[in-house]
């Protein structure tokens, strides 16, 4: 049974008339008399009293109208469950970088539950490649991260902001050159196995520069932390919403030739909360574009 004849037999109640319903749905007066004619010999009964020259809705037709609402709703809202509509989901798992959880995802998440008061979210720590892996395994809804280095058909992969990568130091260095402090500074690293460690690593090696190895930490918060303690410096990236530690080191410009870090939402093609997560990816945006503390 097609939902054209219920949606209307809807159109034909709420208007009054076949004229009206025609009007309503876009067909002909005839169409609408022909459909109604179906949707008749299909149910087996009588819906319209036609011992008048205008067809009226009998009782049983009257009764079955709720009904046909209620079926049309369904049809009409039914790839909103599919695809994520907000005010059907309970949870979002979501991974995010380290470098994130202080600053961006609390403000966006704080931003999206105020859309959303029942929504519960579920934040999960990782380095880049294994919230890729995570996302590809279904474990994580979305994961916010590094541009990966390839997103194959089964990934969709959203970016919301480039971050520069800088010179990170201490205020007491007072050298402006990052050559020179590069040279004579201890250099704290990012892990290789981060995005941000193999783009740092690139740009020392494109540049020539041989650093004064210190030590090597797993995320970039323990960088900033070690570098907030003068212990040495570190390639970084300029963070679009940084915590107040990070707010208050030197970060120097590399030059022409510097990287940058691309961030965005990964999710897999087949994501069951698009809806939410689009919406997701409007306030991670909006949070990182206009925060004035960089």
């Amino acid at each position: 049974m097609s939902i054209i004849l219920f949606r209307t037999l809807v159109a034909v109640a709420q208007t009054g008339s076949f004229r009206g319903a025609a009007a309503q749905v876009s067909v002909t007066d005839a169409a609408v008399g022909q459909q109604m004619r179906r949707l008749e010999d299909q149910l087996g009964v009588a819906l319209f009293d036609r011992s008048e020259k205008t067809p009226r809705l009998n009782q049983l037709g009257k009764a079955l109208v709720p009904k046909a609402q209620a079926v049309v709703a369904a049809y009409d809202t039914i790839l909103d469950d599919l695809i994520g509509d907000p005010r059907m989901i309970g949870e979002l798992t979501l991974g995010a970088v380290p470098s994130s959880i202080r600053g961006l995802i609390p403000q966006t998440a704080k931003r999206l539950m105020g859309l959303y008061p029942d929504l519960h979210m579920r934040v999960v720590p990782g380095l880049s490649p294994d919230l890729l892996e995570q996302v590809e395994q279904g474990v994580l809804d979305a994961a916010v991260l590094s541009a990966p280095a390839r997103v194959t058909e089964r990934l969709n992969w959203m970016p919301f902001y480039e971050e520069e990568l800088v010179l990170l130091t201490a205020p007491s260095v007072t050298e402006t050159d990052p050559r020179r402090i590069l040279a004579t500074q201890p250099y704290i690293r990012h892990t290789r196995k981060a995005a941000v460690g193999e783009l740092a690593e690139a740009w020392l090696f494109a540049q020539g520069i041989t650093v004064q190895d210190a030590m090597e930490m797993g995320s970039l918060e323990n960088v900033v932390s070690m570098v907030a303690h003068d212990l040495g410096v570190s390639v970084v990236p300029n963070m679009c919403v940084p915590d107040a530690s990070f707010a208050e080191l030197r970060k120097l410009p590399l030059g022409p030739e510097a990287p940058s870090r691309v961030l965005g939402i990964l999710t897999r093609a087949d994501c069951s909360k698009l809806q939410l997560v689009q919406r997701l990816l409007e306030q991670l945006s909006a949070v990182a574009a206009g925060n004035p503390d960089r």
